[in-house]
Formats: C-alpha cells, structure tokens, sequence
C-alpha cells in the first residue's frame, strides 16, 4: 500500500537525528513566515474585520501575528494562513508549484500556543511538514495544475496535517488518521487567481485550519482507509493522470525537501520572477532609456503563459499574477516589492501604458527546461537598440539564494509594514535563530 508505505517513511525521521544544516533552514523559513505574515496582516485589516471580530475568543490563548486578538487555533491558523500569502512574498517549490510556510507553519503555530510545543518539535513540525507536502506536489504535477487545482491548498493541507503529527508525537495509527483526513479535506482551484479576486489567499489559509482539524482527527484515532493514497478512488487518482511516485518511494538523494524551497524577493506570482529579474538587469544596461521602448516581448515555458499573460489589470491581485504588469513596473522603478505591487503604482498610466507593450509566448526549448529550470527571456525594443537579457534561477532559487543578510533584509521591510518596531525585529532575528527558540517571546514581539 503506498499510504502505508509512506507513513513509514515519514516515521523514519527523527526529531533528534536532523541536521543542523536542515534546522538551520527552517529557521529561516520561519523568520521569512512571520515577515510575510506581520505585513499581510497589516494589509488584510481592514478587510478581515468583521471576520477576525466574529472569531475573537479572549480565552483561547492563540494569537492573529500582528495583532493582540485572541482567537481558537483553528481561526489562527486561517487568519495567520490567509495573511501570509496575500503578498505573494512566501516560500514555495517550483517544482511542487505550491507554497509551503503559509499552510504549514501557520497550522503549527496555533497548535503550539495551545499545546505548549518545545522549539525541537515545532522545528521538526516546519521540516516534515515541509517533507510531505513537497514530496506529495511533486508526484502530481504539472497534471495537477493542468486540470485546475491549486497544489498550496490541496498538498499544503496534507503538509499542514503532517507538520501538527510530527511536532505532537503521533504514532503510526494516528498518522495516518490524519493522513487520511488531510486528504479527503484537501482542494483548491486556481480560478481563485483570476481577475481581482481576494481568494487564491483563502486557499492557504483553509489549507493550514484543515490540516490542524485532520491532524486533531487523527489525535482521536479516527479509523483510516487502506490506502487513501493509492487506492482506485484515493488521492493520486483524482488529482493528476500521470503521478510520479518515486518522490513517495525514493528518499536515497541525502537531501530534505525543505532544502530545495525557494524565497521571494519580489512581490508577485513565482512565475513572474525569471521576467521581472531580466526586465531589472536591462533596466540597469548602458544607453537604457524607458522613454525609447516601443515594444517588449517575454519568451518563457509554458505553464507561466496562461493566466499569467494578461495586461488588462483589474487590481492588485491581478497585477500580482501578470507578468506583462511585473516586467513594466520593473523596468520603470527597477523594484517589484510590496509597493510596486500597490494602489500607487497599478494605478499609474504609465506603467500600465507599457504593461500593454509586452507580449508573453511559450518557447518549445524553454517549456522542455521546466521545471528543473523556470527561464524567461526578456527583449526590449526601443528606438535606438534592442535589449536582451535570460534568467535561468532568479533569486532565491535554491541555486541562487537569498543570503541571511538579505533574509533579515527583507524580514525587517516586511515586520516594520506591519507595525513591529526595530528593536522587536531584531529580538525576533535573535530569537528564532537561538538553540532553544522560546515560541512565546516570539509571540510576544510579533502581537501587539
């Protein structure tokens, strides 16, 4: 049975047996989680009002980051989840095509405010939540993505689920309880990304509440199916045609998933990054004037085309997923963060009248690349020169990482948005990367 096949392999990890390396990496996942979830919470306030008032619960003890509200775990990790992503500057997998910390570590934090969760466990939590979602994504794209699912809310509840087993020390039955619950809780479509649509976040948040309920149903031992993987109507047959099981049987490479994630640097849809990179290194070329383009095209793989193409912009979401709207703004301001991606600059006649030079086409070469490499290639027209430029990694690809500098960089930008004062930052950069990380003074720094 693969369900049980997998359930052992997930077992064999050992909370006392990880690298220091691999520990090493889900701190920074974790650093780079409560950034992204501070400056979302700050952007999603106004709109989560009503939602965050109707869930507020003084006794729960469990905290919404950025915010001194108390609320059950289950509302905290869809809160926290929801406000995690909505800047589209969370981890991810281009393989997997699915992020991981805001499904993930936002179920893990609820659950270890309630039950008191030492920082082995929790970190431990962060690394095989990590392990399975990644493995479970990779198995099934890209026919996942083809046939309309979004992996974050599909896998990333199974890795939400898997995270809260591993962190509360289930044994073999109650993993795959959870397992099983997971997997009949997980969905998520992508016509959530169209448009000026304020879903596609949701995805992640139900996402992390739905793993912490199936990891809680697995706690009570509710009797699992054989094999709610592999059976004729389990997981592997309904999301994709073609799944490639040897990343739920082959754990030889010596290398842990988490290892392999990305970080963003730029505030927008992963599939933009390769454009958005070029379009920042040819802004920088000598005789480069934005006033001289005339036209632009972008040559990348296939699955970054459709729904990602448009140059109608109808908000921020919408600019967030266009890569036409990325390579514009880039070329004009030469960034692509949290601003660039906000009311100011979407709405700027400017930027959008370029928005509608760029064209965006698959190449053949470039789609048999993918996804061990996501490419784009950039040409600029202008009226004096042409201006080509390709990305194979763009930053914060595991082959070109953001160094710790840059992490605590893009930490601090991100906490201060969402109201965390400088010296609060830097006991949170001190906190999480102490041996025994205290969850609690971390909470502490980041509600408020």
């Amino acid at each position: 049975m693969i369900t049980d096949s997998f359930i052992r392999r997930i077992k064999s990890l050992d909370s006392s047996d990880i690298p220091e390396r691999v520990l090493y990496q889900a701190r920074c996942c974790f650093l780079d989680y409560l950034g992204v979830a501070l400056a979302g919470s700050k952007r999603m306030a106004l709109i989560e009002s009503e939602l965050v008032s109707s869930f507020k619960d003084i006794n729960s003890g469990t905290h919404i980051l950025g915010s001194d509200v108390c609320v059950s775990p289950l509302n905290a990790a869809l809160i926290n989840g929801i406000n995690s992503h909505v800047l589209e500057l969370d981890d991810g997998h281009r393989i997997g095509m699915l992020h991981l910390g805001a499904p993930i570590i936002s179920a893990l934090l609820g659950v270890a405010e309630k039950e008191y969760i030492k920082a082995e466990k929790f970190l431990f939590g962060i690394i095989v939540g990590y392990e399975v979602a990644i493995r479970l994504a990779c198995c099934i794209q890209p026919g996942h993505k083809l046939k309309g699912y979004h992996a974050t809310g599909t896998c990333g509840t199974v890795g939400a689920a898997m995270g809260v087993a591993a962190a509360l020390n289930f044994d073999y039955e109650q993993m795959k309880s959870a397992l099983s619950a997971a997997i009949t809780s997980a969905s998520g479509v992508l016509e959530m990304i169209i448009g000026d649509t304020q879903l596609k976040p949701f995805n992640a948040g139900r996402a992390a509440m739905d793993g912490v309920i199936a990891a809680y149903i697995g706690r009570a031992r509710f009797k699992a199916p054989e094999d709610a993987l592999g059976g004729k109507r389990g997981f592997l047959a309904i999301m994709t045609d073609e799944p490639k099981l040897n990343y739920l049987t082959d754990w030889s490479e010596g290398k842990y998933m988490i290892e392999t994630i990305y970080m963003k640097p730029y505030a927008a849809c992963r599939h933009c990054h390769p454009s958005i990179e070029a379009s920042m290194v040819i802004r920088k070329m000598p005789g480069f004037k934005i006033d001289n383009v005339e036209r632009i095209h972008v040559d990348t793989y296939n699955l970054a085309v459709s729904g990602h193409d448009h140059i109608d912009i109808q908000g921020i979401n919408s600019a967030k997923m266009s890569i036409p709207y990325g390579v514009a703004v880039s070329l004009f301001t030469g960034k692509a963060g949290m601003d660039e991606f906000g009311e100011e600059y979407i709405n700027n006649p400017e930027i959008l009248s370029l928005a509608r030079k760029v064209s965006v086409s698959d190449l053949d070469e470039l789609t048999e690349l993918c996804p061990e490499r996501r490419v784009a290639i950039v040409e600029v027209k202008t009226s004096t020169e042409d201006y080509v430029q390709r990305v194979d990694f763009p930053k914060g690809e595991p082959e070109n990482p953001l160094s710790l500098d840059e992490l605590e960089e893009k930490f601090r930008g991100l906490a201060q948005f969402g109201g965390v004062s400088d010296s609060s930052c830097n006991e949170i950069i001190m906190e999480v990367f102490k041996d025994e990380l205290d969850l609690s003074k971390i909470m502490k720094f980041s509600c408020h």
